[in-house]
């Protein structure tokens, strides 16, 4: 019997080293409440619904609702308006490792087309003190009706990819693989509806000049991010996937 009570013992000290960091996360968005996978601080109460009437799969999709003056906290009395699903701090992703992102999202027949600056899923790199630049690294745009795929590692931004065509009441389904590194090692491949889109190799993360850690974390985030507008906008979300791929 007290074999048996050190061997529990031993079980749950060695469990209790295994790391917050799972390699394989998946959210197909089917349950009636939001997934641990993610943190629910950018959004304000109300801006998310787990419907069913559009899904992509299954017989939910997470619908995210942005109206104007829908601010976090931290964001009052800003031009910035969000209701996205951002990847919480547990579950970051490590500069240098390889990781596999797939996702399929919705934009509604009357999503609004206007230049106002929209950012739809983003990477961020997390910054502890003040940096700058502070944009995300890699980031799926909406504005003016165009499509973009942006990369961001210093002042300038880079437009990866740009896509003019309708992407209105469609579902498209994304697939991302990358490494961030600020150096030549990083590599961006994307993929929408498994045509290639992008295939990028080279600096993917921002260097400590820019008041970033020598060792970066990488956080995603997912939904709607923008200046301020009168006209709501609402996206649909579904099939959620990261992987840390083997080397």
């Amino acid at each position: 019997m007290k074999q048996f009570a050190l061997f529990i013992i031993t079980l749950a000290a060695l469990s209790s080293c295994k790391p917050d960091r799972p390699s394989d996360i998946h959210d197909d968005f089917e349950a009636v409440a939001l997934n641990p996978v993610w943190d629910s601080t950018k959004f304000i109460p109300g801006a998310l619904e787990l419907q069913s009437s559009i899904v992509r799969s299954g017989s939910r999709a997470a619908k995210l609702t942005l109206k104007q003056g829908d601010q976090i906290d931290e964001e009052k009395g800003s031009e910035l308006e969000r209701a996205e699903l951002r990847e919480p701090k547990k579950l970051m992703s490590d500069e240098h490792r390889d990781y596999s992102y797939s996702f399929s999202i919705f934009l509604p027949s009357d999503f609004p087309i206007v230049p106002t600056r929209l950012v739809i899923a983003q990477w961020k790199q997390n910054c502890s003190g003040n940096c700058d630049p502070d944009n995300p690294v890699l980031a799926l745009r909406y504005q003016s009706g165009e499509f973009q795929v942006t990369l961001q590692t210093g002042p300038e931004r880079t437009t990866l990819y740009s896509l003019s065509d309708n992407i209105l009441n469609k579902w498209m389904d994304f697939r991302f693989d990358l490494r961030f590194s600020r150096n030549n090692d990083g590599y961006v491949k994307g993929w929408i509806n498994k045509r290639e889109i992008v295939d990028f190799k080279g600096v993917t993360a921002y260097s400590s000049v820019y008041g970033y850690a020598d060792q970066g974390n990488f956080y995603f985030k997912i939904g709607l991010y923008r200046d301020t507008m009168a006209e709501p906008m609402t996206i649909f979300i579904d099939d959620y996937t990261k992987q840390e791929l083997s080397d």
